[in-house]
């Protein structure tokens, strides 16, 4: 996993019924994106060409916290890859950021380990690096430099274990508008919080985001993978954005300019688990991703319509023993344990014309037993023709 530091419950029966009927709706179509590192100098600046758009850069990454508290002191500047690369927006997804115990699923959600991460991230992204007596911030063309110190949480929100946070420079934030949240619970009996999604909408200038964080359903038996997809297509056909009166407003994910689905979406592997074994030790990603079930479900056309996903370059994400580059099945780190086999169960997934990713891998923090996965994007935005919408923004 040092390779890639640069960029850096059990399931009762289920009622799936209407998720069937919701499943038999969806079409798929997949293409695979050029990555690039290039980096876009007119991001945040006003075309030349007369075009009424501007460019952002925007992170986005996914992790699985296994339940795990963070420290007080935990640096997450590594992780929001804040030394070496500017952003303007930062979306984050996790998955259980408490235990799935009855009590969690059933109970109400404990904000404080939200609250707790929220200040963690917030720290970072406002942590002024000073160097012979000066502020030094990170720069970008779409603002001076007295306004990139700042980074705000313009909307996080918790179900159980799945939190949604997302962050934007200071200065963006009176372009923002028309926020709003969907929860779907896809868990037990279908429809409690342990599984399922937290979506967040809002509107750049005059262009629409939603932001999906997913946890589908686990499990590496055979048959598994029709739950996730079950919960896949429950999440799209379920989630629902109130227009506020605004007929203009999109109401569902796929409506949306821009999408970016990320989360614990819990696909496998499927071979048989010694072939496995060995081509994990083998480092033979290239013919696990061969037989990786999301990677099948795309090529088949049964799911997730017109997203996209970066080519997959990384070692499997899960299911590592924390604070360990071991993995629990495959070295036999822990005895006792159900000794799940590696797979690439994070992923980011974007939808838009207007998206283009520059960055997709994973990142080496040990606190779980998955490693974080975090991507890279330009994106495009619409702006009014009268550039009433720029506002600071005008070159």
């Amino acid at each position: 996993m040092g390779d890639n530091r640069k960029f850096g419950q059990i399931i009762l029966p289920r009622m799936v019924t209407s998720k069937i009927l919701h499943h038999q709706e969806l079409c798929v179509h997949r293409s695979m994106s050029e990555v690039s590192g290039v980096v876009d100098e007119t991001l945040g600046k006003r075309p030349l060409d007369g075009q009424e758009t501007l460019k952002y850069r925007v992170f986005a990454s996914t992790w699985n916290l296994g339940g795990i508290v963070p420290s007080d002191d935990l640096n997450l500047e590594d992780w929001l890859d804040t030394r070496a690369n500017s952003y303007d927006i930062y979306v984050l997804g996790f998955q259980e950021i408490v235990p799935l115990n009855a009590i969690n699923v059933l109970g109400p959600s404990k904000r404080c380990v939200s609250t707790k991460w929220n200040s963690l991230i917030g720290k970072a992204l406002n942590q002024k690096k000073t160097q012979d007596g000066e502020d030094l911030h990170h720069t970008t063309t779409n603002s001076s430099a007295s306004q990139q110190g700042c980074f705000r949480c313009i909307r996080s929100k918790q179900m159980v274990g799945i939190f949604a946070s997302i962050w934007v420079r200071s200065n963006l934030r009176p372009y923002i508008h028309h926020l709003d949240v969907s929860c779907v619970g896809s868990g037990i009996m279908g429809y409690l919080g342990n599984k399922g999604s937290v979506s967040v909408r809002f509107m750049l200038h005059e262009t629409s985001f939603c932001i999906v964080c997913c946890h589908l359903a686990s499990g590496g038996k055979q048959g598994d993978v029709l739950l996730r997809n079950f919960d896949a297509a429950d999440i799209l056909a379920r989630t629902k954005f109130n227009g506020g009166g605004n007929k203009k407003l999109p109401k569902k994910i796929l409506d949306h300019d821009q999408v970016l689905l990320l989360g614990d979406l819990n696909y496998r592997i499927s071979l048989e688990e010694t072939e496995t074994r060995l081509l994990v030790k083998a480092k033979n990603w290239s013919t696990l991703l061969e037989n990786d079930q999301l990677v099948s479900e795309f090529s088949t056309g049964r799911l997730f319509e017109g997203f996209q996903e970066g080519p997959v370059t990384f070692s499997p994400t899960y299911k590592y023993q924390p604070n360990s580059d071991q993995y629990y099945w495959c070295f036999e780190a822990a005895r006792g344990e159900k000794k799940r086999a590696p797979a690439w169960c994070d992923r980011i997934l974007w939808r838009g014309k207007d998206l283009k990713q520059i960055q997709y891998e994973t990142c080496d923090y040990k606190l779980s037993d998955h490693r974080p996965v975090r991507a890279g994007f330009f994106a495009e935005c619409k702006i009014r023709g009268d550039g009433e919408s720029l506002g600071g923004f005008m070159p």
